[in-house]
């Protein structure tokens, strides 16, 4: 009975309108956010300037090309983007993007925003879905590809992705700081008081509280209920006020505008159709519905299996936290691609010593002389990256002639308001530890 059900579920052909338009809008806030990249001056203050990188771990063998290389990977990104805009050799384009987006992605971990790991994840699954397959050039090109109807998993799955970012990013928001206390909103509201209109209200605690539980209730239940016809346009009324909201209040770049375009996937299929009729009337070409369904059957014993190993990833690695002790937002061991979105006000300074293996001396470090503002702010706060900066002062050191430099360091660190407290064990030196899966005995507890 469940494998008829599931094999009823596979077979089962849907209109393609969302997928299209999910596609035609992914597309659009690429090239407006590539073009926006490059004009704002990222390309080289971010990935050609700085003297270092910090690595994601497992990824140190990837490094920034020169200056016209980075420049040419981002006019990569700005030709692929267009062709998944106007489904142009889509596949190609899928595939280009992604590796492109995901390679400048993982040049430096100081600039991780989930924002970005979710344009990979959607990149990634829209290399096998047939996106292309109305509304496109391609269609134009090859009209036999052409069809109105799709696998209905096709659309579920992004459904599926989005669900995940929402419903993880509300119940990691169940804690103690972001309910009782209405941290970090209560140190970052006041500062905003002088926006104009609503600014006002900033300034009172309630405000903080008030904010606090309506967002841990927003990203829990606002896919539910788009997913409910009655209060599916209420739903994203909520979607484009707090989306709009969150990108006045704090600087999360195109983000707010990537949601509010991609949850209309939730919207019926008449809803798209309507839209894309009125736009791309000349481009529309359509496929039996026999040939249809022969091809549904082929994509679905290839890659239903795969992506949903991949879907099951991506539900399971965001609780890898609970391997670790100690508080996450400390320790940061698991935290990192798990959609925790603006949970912690966290700030450090960090000092570091180097000592000559050889005669005993040791001096302190100026951090600035290696490291930009960005990454000197980042890497004072969080363990792997201040492990990763002991590592290449060892480097540097040894490159100078000191014989078996040794590095410690030590970093205090708030965390929510709280008193300053020292993040690591400053005796401890850093060049014999490595990084890796296991806990990171050599962080010190956090004193509540």
């Amino acid at each position: 009975m469940l494998n008829q059900r599931v094999a009823n579920y596979l077979n089962k052909l849907v209109p393609i309108a969302p997928l299209i338009t999910f596609r035609i809008a992914f597309g659009a806030v690429m090239l407006f956010s590539t073009i926006r990249y490059i004009y704002m001056g990222w390309v080289d203050t971010q990935l050609v300037d700085p003297i270092l990188h910090f690595s994601y771990f497992g990824f140190d063998w990837i490094e920034p090309l020169p200056r016209l290389g980075m420049y040419a990977v981002f006019g990569l990104l700005i030709l692929s983007s267009v062709g998944i805009l106007l489904g142009y050799f889509y596949r190609v384009a899928t595939v280009l993007f992604f590796f492109a987006f995901t390679y400048v992605e993982l040049i430096d971990i100081t600039y991780y925003l989930n924002h970005y790991y979710f344009v990979s994840i959607v990149s990634f699954l829209l290399i096998w879905l047939p996106a292309n397959q109305n509304y496109s050039l391609d269609v134009l090109r090859k009209p036999t590809i052409g069809r109105k109807k799709v696998s209905a998993w096709c659309i579920d799955l992004l459904k599926l992705q989005i669900a995940i970012v929402y419903i993880y990013a509300g119940l990691f928001k169940i804690n103690t700081d972001w309910l009782l206390e209405a941290l970090p909103l209560a140190i970052w509201l006041p500062a905003k008081t002088s926006i104009p209109i609503i600014g006002g209200i900033f300034q009172y605690q309630e405000t903080a509280y008030l904010f606090s539980w309506m967002g841990m209730l927003f990203d829990t239940f606002v896919v539910f209920a788009l997913l409910f016809k009655p209060t599916r346009v209420l739903a994203y009324i909520a979607v484009v006020v707090f989306h709009t909201l969150t990108g006045i209040l704090f600087q999360i770049g195109v983000f707010p505008l990537v949601m509010m375009l991609v949850v209309t996937i939730f919207f019926p299929a008449t809803f798209h159709e309507r839209i894309l009729n009125r736009i791309f009337k000349k481009l529309k070409r359509v496929n039996s519905e026999e040939k249809a369904h022969q091809n549904n059957r082929r994509n679905n014993s290839k890659l239903v299996p795969l992506l949903a190993f991949f879907m099951l990833f991506q539900l399971l690695f965001p609780w890898r936290y609970l391997l670790y002790p100690g508080n996450i937002f400390w320790t940061e061991e698991g935290y990192r691609f798990s959609w925790r979105v603006m949970l912690m006000e966290k700030a450090g300074t960090a000092t570091f010593y180097v000592k000559d293996g050889d005669d005993g001396r040791e001096g302190s470090v100026i951090n600035s002389q290696f490291l930009n503002d960005h990454q000197e702010k980042q890497m004072a706060m969080q363990p792997d990256l201040i492990l990763q900066f002991a590592h290449y002062l060892e480097s540097h050191f040894k490159d100078k002639g000191m014989k078996d430099p040794k590095v410690r360091a030590e970093v205090w660190v708030t965390l929510n308001g709280r008193r300053a407290q020292l993040l690591i064990d400053p005796k401890r030196d850093l060049t014999k530890e490595v990084d890796g899966w296991k806990t990171k005995d050599w962080i010190l507890p956090l004193k509540q």
